[in-house]
């Protein structure tokens, strides 16, 4: 089940909403969800990790990069390599495969998911082979810039009942057209998109 990268309380705490106050909760809980879908749909990838282990298939077309070292086959985000078991097969047949690192080089040390397997001075298979690879996927923990810019978008989104047409009036600076993107969310939130989305 996806997990939000903001809390109902932070988001009360941020509109000066008193935390007994519960009138508005509906409307808050919808805005954080809709802001962590919408950061998730922007950056081609989500930054909660998985409960438990999932296996998910790969095909090997588009998916590796070969160079005189080895092979590198690119994988959904890995957030935690405890249990982490791949295989490989073409579909009713699998067996395991050894001797693969994960890439990039500590990435789970820095915090950052694991994007790669890495078979030195080998291949992942020929034409239709694919790949299973079983693990926690996600990040290991949502990054800071992921929640500021959740919690900003939520909170931009929570007022836009305050502002149904996309503009607002201010008796000090009249009437303003709000922009289709915040400016400081897509700053916190450009380094974590994917290649071809955004």
């Amino acid at each position: 089940m996806a997990a939000d990268y903001a809390t109902m309380a932070e988001l009360k705490a941020q509109l000066g909403i008193e935390e007994d106050d519960t009138s508005r909760d509906a409307r808050a809980g919808r805005a954080v969800r809709a802001a962590s879908r919408a950061i998730e749909r922007a950056c081609g990838r989500r930054f909660w990790l998985d409960e438990d282990a999932q296996t998910r298939t790969y095909r090997l077309e588009g998916r590796t990069v070969r160079d005189a070292d080895g092979a590198l086959l690119l994988v959904d985000d890995i957030g935690d390599t405890g249990g982490l078991l791949v295989e490989a097969g073409t579909g009713s047949s699998w067996a395991a495969v050894a001797g693969f690192e994960t890439h990039p080089d500590n990435a789970l040390a820095d915090g950052k998911p694991v994007t790669g397997l890495f078979r030195p001075s080998a291949t992942w298979g020929r034409a239709g082979t694919r790949v299973r690879v079983t693990a926690r996927f996600g990040w290991p923990a949502v990054p800071d810039d992921i929640a500021e810019a959740a919690l900003i978008q939520a909170s931009r989104l929570f007022k836009r009942a305050d502002s149904p047409e996309g503009v607002m009036g201010s008796s000090e600076w009249g009437v303003v057209r709000l922009s289709r993107r915040d400016p400081d969310v897509w700053a916190l939130i450009e380094p974590y998109i994917l290649p071809g989305f955004g």
